[in-house]
């Protein structure tokens, strides 16, 4: 099979390469599935670089992607061949990621991939989409709630503001550009804020009559903490964050969170429990089969250009950055 694999860590043109690798099989519990669209996340090129050090003989990246099962293994029922589907942890504590033309795993790991939803776009949704889930979930939104999202328009902050807003709640966002911001406004999300030039605690107020959200969902833990001092968070409002560019020690401010019983809620999603992930799971495909989630597709690649793929995350694509593996 074709695959673009790694041998050491380092910049994308100087260890990703493409070729042939074994085509695997389906062992017990297993079922191989053959790879049409291979998202590459953040994390992905994180691994690369060099967060997750090299300790195989190499490593074929990407932990989400999309396909159809082709092959079982002993104890998986045959009426899964041909099961179109999308994956999640494919390359988690593993070598074998999704990043080639076959890739095998639990057969928990493939999820039934609705009729109406593209393969390019199931291929985004085992970290955003299940990031994006899990932290609606955490903030706990009622109908009427007001929520900010930081990075609207990112790959999980899209598909946050999208389930928010299915739970009734008012979705403010922060954005980076006017381009990202006309991209929100022409899916309803007016309430926006430009984060590079505009006061953000000060927008955030202004929207809400001075009276702050009910939660934030975050990206950045190490720049948005400080919008608590702020008075952005609402008394009893929770604090959701499953990233920080600044991982090392991040302060808050113990008097300002205690008086309005604030709560801070922080989670992986590789490390979500079984209940977690089973409900995640089940919600997104609720939400899938209804055609309430709409799905930002970006760049698209071939396999043979993982390079110009990886190198795209890198320089901030807009939009879900795929490769296609069986073009």
């Amino acid at each position: 099979m074709q695959a673009a694999w790694y041998e050491s860590n380092g910049a994308a043109q100087d260890v990703l390469r493409v070729g042939e690798k074994p085509t695997p099989d389906a062992g017990p519990g297993e079922v191989r599935i053959r790879v049409v669209c291979t998202g590459v996340n953040p994390s992905d090129v994180k691994s690369r670089t060099g967060s997750r050090p090299v300790r195989d003989p190499y490593i074929v990246p990407h932990s989400d992607g999309s396909g159809i099962v082709d092959q079982v293994g002993p104890g998986v029922d045959t009426h899964r061949v041909g099961d179109r589907v999308w994956v999640w942890n494919a390359q988690y504590n593993r070598p074998h990621g999704t990043a080639a033309q076959y890739i095998t795993l639990p057969a928990e790991q493939a999820v039934s991939l609705p009729q109406n939803i593209s393969f390019e776009a199931g291929a985004c949704l085992g970290i955003p989409a299940l990031t994006a889930y899990r932290a609606v979930e955490l903030a706990d939104l009622e109908p009427g709630s007001t929520v900010l999202v930081i990075g609207g328009a990112s790959a999980v902050g899209y598909y946050a503001a999208q389930m928010a807003r299915a739970r009734g709640a008012r979705v403010i966002t922060t954005v980076g550009s006017d381009e990202k911001a006309a991209f929100l406004h022409a899916a309803g999300f007016t309430d926006t804020v430009l984060y590079k030039k505009e006061p953000v605690a000060e927008r955030v107020l202004a929207l809400t009559d001075g009276q702050g959200v009910n939660a934030i969902i975050d990206m950045d833990f190490s720049t948005s903490a400080a919008l608590v001092d702020e008075g952005v968070l609402a008394s009893h409002g929770k604090f959701v964050c499953f990233g920080s560019n600044n991982r090392g020690s991040v302060p808050i401010n113990y008097a300002t969170w205690l008086p309005r019983s604030l709560s801070l809620h922080f989670f992986l999603v590789y490390l979500l429990t079984p209940a977690q992930r089973k409900r995640a799971i089940q919600g997104l495909q609720t939400l899938l089969e209804q055609g309430t989630l709409q799905h930002h597709i970006g760049p698209s690649f071939a396999l043979a250009d993982i390079v110009q793929a990886h190198q795209a995350v890198e320089n901030g694509a807009f939009g879900n950055v795929i490769v296609n593996c069986q073009a």
